[in-house]
């Protein structure tokens, strides 16, 4: 048996599942709160002189390059995924969800160049460790 929907559902109508509160439990969460962004950041910023345009932030470039990684996704799913996820966006450091996209999708071709692959893969087995399995 199939009841039609009265009435189509709005953007309005939709009620935020976390309250407006991250789940601290969620893989995400989790693994930014696990790694050692001071750290990272201070190797990070010694590729870097004084001179020269602005370098997007360790925890920004290091953590997209975790999600493409992870979740198996191209530069442009990546971005994409980015900009939908409250959670995705808390690990990259941002102070509060925005549906702009951090950086164009090409820019992570620069990414990887300075971030080592054996550092994201380190964090996807972390990560791995994280994810919930089903009960």
């Amino acid at each position: 048996m199939y009841t039609m929907v009265e009435d189509q559902l709005t953007i309005y109508d939709f009620m935020e599942p976390f309250g407006g509160v991250l789940d601290p439990e969620n893989r995400w969460v989790r693994l930014a709160n696990a790694l050692d962004w001071q750290k990272m950041e201070e190797k990070y910023a010694a590729n870097f002189g004084r001179a020269g345009a602005k370098a997007l932030p360790l925890r920004m470039v290091f953590g997209s390059l975790v999600i493409r990684k992870a979740l198996g996704l191209s530069d442009r799913q990546t971005v994409l995924l980015i900009t939908e996820n409250p959670y995705l966006q808390y690990f990259l450091g941002f102070p509060s969800f925005s549906h702009k996209a951090p950086f164009a999708a090409h820019s992570m071709t620069n990414f990887r160049h300075r971030i080592p692959e054996e550092r994201v893969q380190e964090a996807v087995r972390m990560l791995k460790r994280f994810t919930k399995r089903p009960d």
